[in-house]
């Protein structure tokens, strides 16, 4: 695959952002990257998408100068509210169009180390294994194209009472040769033998047309607890293609959230493999459409251990010509006996010209193991609506009253109050917005 923009010298440009060991990986990236096909959605993986209508040949990596740059004469202003919304936090890293401008943390902390690639002599161990299974040309964009990868270690027995927050802005309109800005945010997160730590992700834009890849990794080692909260509320002019891989270790306990509320197309892949006996993963999701946005979310559940347990729970509302689709794959692997996992999407169509698609799907290599998933699409419940009415509650009050509902009990599971009660606020706005219909 050639594109202008995603050229060796747009790499080159890259090179004094990390040591030797990041160059090497760059260019064996970008040879990663040619041989690439932009894929379509003749492909499985891409089959419910929007992946045809993305034209790579009008992007162009942003340089990490000009990020800097932009960082320093500007901020998206509702990011400063946002944090403060969070509350409190045990250290800040802020990114400016994938680049890392800032990290405040506790000086001389025994419970916490947090760098990025630059100030590393060698890779971190394992990076990129976690996405291997889906390299693809994105992927491949991101190992080419990360000016910085923030590196997050929690030690063996750490406990971390305040969240980590990593703000990732979007600032820049076009790049220095005329493109729209394609950033690649990187983050590895690694926790050590019964540390415990909660991370929250947000990711936010201002106007202008752009292309953002976060690709996230994480590994949990024996008993470690995490938990890690991704807020994706970029402007409405964006592509978003993101990529959250984890592998846990014995008896390991893992929960992602994930709020999808912005984009134009807005794709995260979310990856869970449990290795170790007793391991157990959550993985959660919120996502709201409306206009024309699509909210397209692929799940893998995989068990590879035995007596290793996962819950998926996603919930999703779309309106106006909105589309979403939610693709599910709980695997079973040789070896783990006694697994347990479930899988549970259901959706609200609030409008005629609103779709929503889901697809579960199970593939088991092992016996003695439990499985189980559940779908749903449909308008708001009528008799739900009814009983409010019966009371004197008015027609649209009712149905929306009825949404704040449905997605209040998973809302109620996220481990971060402050994740949760941003993410009801911004569903309530965005609901007594839209025109429900149906």
């Amino acid at each position: 695959m050639e594109h202008s923009g995603f050229s060796p010298s747009a790499s080159a440009e890259l090179a004094s952002e990390g040591g030797p060991w990041q160059r090497r990986r760059r260019v064996e990236a970008l040879e990663r990257f040619a041989a690439f096909e932009q894929p379509t959605t003749t492909l499985e993986d891409w089959r419910y998408s929007r992946i045809d209508e993305l034209d790579l040949g009008l992007y162009a990596p942003v340089r990490p100068g000009d990020a800097r740059t932009a960082a320093r004469h500007g901020h998206h202003e509702p990011a400063a509210l946002l944090l403060e919304q969070l509350g409190p936090a045990l250290a800040t890293v802020r990114s400016v169009d994938g680049v890392v401008v800032a990290i405040d943390q506790p000086r001389e902390s025994q419970q916490l180390r947090l760098t990025t690639s630059a100030e590393l002599g060698e890779p971190p161990p394992g990076l990129g294994e976690l996405v291997a299974h889906h390299d693809d040309v994105f992927v491949a964009l991101s190992d080419a194209f990360s000016g910085d990868i923030v590196v997050l270690d929690v030690p063996a027995g750490a406990r971390l009472e305040e969240p980590i927050v990593i703000l990732h802005e979007q600032l820049l309109t076009e790049t220095a040769d005329g493109r729209r800005p394609a950033s690649f945010p990187r983050t590895v997160v690694r926790l050590g033998e019964q540390a415990e730590a909660s991370v929250i992700e947000v990711l936010v834009s201002g106007p202008g047309r752009r292309l953002v890849v976060p690709v996230t990794e994480i590994d949990l080692a024996a008993g470690a607890r995490l938990s890690i909260h991704t807020l994706q509320e970029l402007g409405r002019d964006c592509w978003h293609l993101g990529y959250q891989a984890s592998r846990l270790a014995k008896d390991a306990h893992f929960t992602s959230f994930v709020a999808a509320l912005g984009g134009d197309y807005a794709r995260q892949l979310t990856r869970s493999s449990l290795e170790g006996a007793g391991s157990e993963g959550r993985l959660l999701a919120v996502y709201l459409g409306d206009g024309e946005q699509m909210q397209d979310l692929r799940t893998f559940q995989e068990h590879v251990a035995p007596h290793t347990r996962s819950q998926l729970v996603f919930k999703g509302a779309v309106g106006d010509k909105a589309r979403s689709v939610y693709t599910g794959l709980i695997g079973m692997r040789h070896g783990a006996r006694r697994a347990d996992a479930s899988q549970t999407n259901r959706n609200l169509v609030l409008s005629e010209g609103a779709h929503a698609d889901s697809v579960p799907n199970l593939d088991i290599e092992e016996n003695d193991v439990r499985c189980s998933h559940a779908s749903a699409v449909g308008p708001i419940d009528p008799e739900l609506v009814f009983y409010l009415e019966s009371r004197g509650v008015p027609p649209a009050a009712a149905r929306r009253l009825v949404l704040l509902g449905f997605f209040e009990d998973l809302l109620g599971e996220v481990p971060s109050r402050a994740s949760a009660e941003h993410v009801r606020r911004a569903v309530t706005e965005r609901l007594l917005a839209m025109e429900v219909t149906a």
